[in-house]
């Protein structure tokens, strides 16, 4: 009894996943770095696999320590706040694409070329200001983008339902697992038809800073919301399992907290790149 919890925290024991997914995020980047200078990709590929490997330990760990008790109120509170600051730290990932796409779009730029191709500064702006720069022709956004759209919106409101039938509706189980599997069958339509409407673009992502700019941040999207199609999938195998409950579920909260945050940024892209960015 001496060592009995009177407390509401959660004293963590040692850990070693800190470490291990330091080491393979370096493992990861520096063959990454090698991959691009033509040494092949298996240091990099060496370093993913140890990077997926201590995610999956590390969060089974806190699953079970959830399982467990130890995930008292005090605890949850940190770790909604501590999932709140990591949603912002991609809002501000977010804001440099935005910003690298609005900049180049209301100030657009021709970079000199000297005779062996290379640039010469300073750069100086284009004369007649075009946006999208002549040559490219932008996705038509009420097309496939607007469909798009639809899907990503109606996933959102997928998971919504089955967040409600958790909270609101005593820990629904039939609701939970309906609202997440239309959750995650919408996302990965989402999926499909971004990569449907990359592999039919009329420009590379070579070839000028408006393809560049649209990759960049519509891939970026694309990767979150796959992360986040799998968030919404670790969440049903754990509601099979019966691990949430109306009090504790700070993991889904996490789940739909995430695809809110990319249902977000995809109305912004919408908005911005393919609408007003495309005329």
């Amino acid at each position: 009894m001496a060592h009995a919890k009177n407390h509401d925290y959660h004293i963590l024991p040692p850990s070693i996943w800190p470490f291990t997914g330091a080491v393979s995020a370096f493992i990861m980047l520096f063959g990454a770095v090698l991959w691009m200078h033509n040494y092949g990709p298996w240091m990099g590929l060496i370093g993913f696999v140890g990077v997926l490997y201590t995610m999956y330990a590390w969060w089974s760990e806190v699953v079970h320590e959830g399982q467990t008790g130890d995930h008292t109120p005090v605890v949850r509170i940190g770790l909604r706040y501590g999932f709140l600051m990591f949603i912002m730290s991609e809002v501000m990932f977010f804001v440099a694409w935005f910003w690298a796409f609005f900049k180049s779009a209301l100030y657009p730029i021709i970079p000199p070329v000297d005779a062996d191709g290379a640039f010469q500064w300073p750069m100086s702006p284009l004369k007649d200001g075009i946006w999208p720069p002549e040559g490219i022709v932008p996705f038509d956004p009420w097309h496939l983008p607007l469909i798009n759209t639809l899907i990503l919106l109606c996933s959102g409101c997928a998971a919504t339902w089955a967040h409600h039938a958790l909270v609101h509706d005593n820990n629904n189980r039939k609701d939970i697992k309906n609202g997440l599997i239309l959750a995650i069958a919408l996302g990965m339509f989402f999926t499909f038809f971004q990569a449907y409407e990359y592999m039919h673009a009329p420009f590379g992502f070579t070839d000028g800073i408006y393809p560049s700019t649209f990759f960049m941040a519509t891939g970026f999207h694309g990767f979150h919301v796959i992360i986040g199609t799998i968030f919404l999938a670790v969440c049903l195998i754990r509601t099979y399992k019966g691990h949430f409950t109306t009090e504790q579920h700070v993991g889904f909260e996490a789940a739909a907290w995430y695809w809110h945050f990319v249902d977000v940024v995809w109305l912004f892209l919408f908005a911005a790149v393919y609408i007003w960015g495309g005329h």
